[in-house]
């Protein structure tokens, strides 16, 4: 069970509070910001903030130093750094935290369906919304309605006009209208009905690798989600069928999937919510063959006061995608005073505040010369560190790295047959080379 929920702002204040069961303190609050207070202080390197006029609580909720879980004599801090605000629930008993965890990112998501941008403005502006919707996702404690479609039905989105008829009622005194739609499947409103049937699917994949300074590939690994966007009439039961289910691992269902289906048969069998829904998320380990997509050669040599790099980049075969937003970033030692490079491809910049070189790339094809980036660093002291850690971001549009793909889809219950479009996009996560 969760008690309370408090959304707080970069200096640490309150700006929305709701309780479920009881009445805990705000003081709270400020237990959270003392023990936020001690990581700060905690962090290597960090500078005297007082040196600056910062307030240190201005400055905790840009990082992520602080664990999702907090011990104190009273209370156990549960809490999400998210859309640049502190989402913290106090618990007092024993609950599943991954529950609590999983509710909030909840929130968050309905938050940011109905009012696009959730930031500490956005949530002022619209308080009586985001107040209605916290009561009418969780009872006394317990989740109760989480799904978009059930919520909207009960609760107008923030438009100009429903705020305008919201205000008008409130001042006649007439009771907001029930809702008539309701259906027996808690994320789908009956009578849905469209001109045009059509239901598109992206599969979004994100590459996190780690490799070695000799292009050995330590851990590399796909995260995917599969977005769902329907606009089908009436209530139709869908199957969806893979080309290769088994390449996926550790997958994860939205509510609507019939989870027996899919252990049984490998086939996704469900009702979809009207609109657009994650439909699953999964893991994809990767083989050496398959993972990388861009291939990063680094040289550096150290030198008594600074040091010299080669970078060379080379793309690997694709089904003849072009990979896109090809950017890299390299980190120089903190000493670093200057820097001189050239590129035969793309333009970099160096950044002296951060000691970044940060080489955008643009477009990676087979058959052109390999982009390379040279250069040489000058630092101010004699033996600057040497070990460095290269980042790389690129994306490849409608290419899945799991080899994950949309062999069918079937419709029961309706007469129609609706139209089906499917996008794959392959991005990088977090990919670390080391040299």
């Amino acid at each position: 069970m969760i008690n309370a929920l408090f959304v707080i702002n970069r200096q640490g204040k309150i700006i929305i509070e709701k309780q479920w069961r009881g009445n805990i303190s705000r003081q709270v609050v400020d237990v959270f910001n003392d023990e936020c207070a001690k990581y700060m202080n905690s962090v290597p390197g960090t500078m005297d903030k007082s040196d600056l006029g910062i307030n240190l609580k201005e400055t905790f909720y840009t990082r992520e130093d602080v664990p999702p879980i907090l011990e104190t004599d009273n209370y156990w801090l549960l809490n999400v750094l998210r859309c640049d605000l502190a989402w913290l629930c106090p618990v007092q008993r024993e609950v599943d935290p991954m529950l609590v965890f999983e509710f909030i990112h909840r929130i968050i998501d309905i938050l940011t369906d109905y009012l696009g941008d959730v930031s500490e403005t956005s949530i002022r502006d619209n308080f009586v919304t985001v107040y209605q919707l916290l009561e009418e996702m969780m009872d006394y404690g317990y989740p109760l309605t989480t799904e978009p479609n059930a919520l909207k039905e009960i609760i107008m989105p923030p438009t100009i006009m429903n705020k305008v008829m919201t205000t008008v009622g409130a001042a006649a005194g007439v009771a907001p209208k029930f809702p008539q739609n309701m259906s027996s499947i808690p994320w789908r409103k009956a009578g849905v009905k469209y001109t045009q049937n059509e239901i598109y699917f992206d599969i979004v994949e994100e590459i996190d690798a780690t490799i070695a300074p000799n292009g050995t590939l330590l851990s590399c690994e796909a995260h995917g989600n599969v977005i769902a966007n329907s606009k089908l009439s009436g209530m139709p039961d869908l199957t969806l069928n893979f080309v290769n289910p088994r390449a996926i691992d550790d997958v994860s269902f939205h509510p609507c999937v019939r989870y027996r289906k899919w252990e049984s048969e490998k086939v996704l069998s469900f009702v979809p919510p009207d609109g657009q829904f994650k439909l699953m998320s999964y893991r994809a380990a990767l083989s050496q063959y398959n993972a990388m997509p861009v291939q990063v050669k680094p040289q550096i040599l150290p030198t008594k006061n600074g040091g010299k790099f080669d970078i060379s980049v080379h793309p690997r075969t694709t089904d003849g995608k072009m990979i896109e937003r090809v950017v890299l970033t390299l980190p120089v030692p903190k000493s670093t005073t200057s820097v001189n490079a050239t590129c035969n491809a793309g333009q970099y910049m160096y950044d002296p505040v951060s000691k970044t070189i940060k080489w955008d790339i643009g477009k990676l094809q087979l058959k052109e010369r390999a982009p390379m980036l040279s250069g040489t660093y000058s630092t101010s002291e004699s033996d600057p560190e040497a070990s460095m850690t290269i980042s790389l971001d690129f994306q490849i549009n409608m290419y899945a790295v799991s080899g994950l793909k949309v062999d069918s889809l079937r419709v029961f219950h309706e007469g129609y047959k609706p139209y089906k479009g499917v996008r794959s996009l392959t991005k990088a996560g977090k990919i670390h080379i080391r040299t």
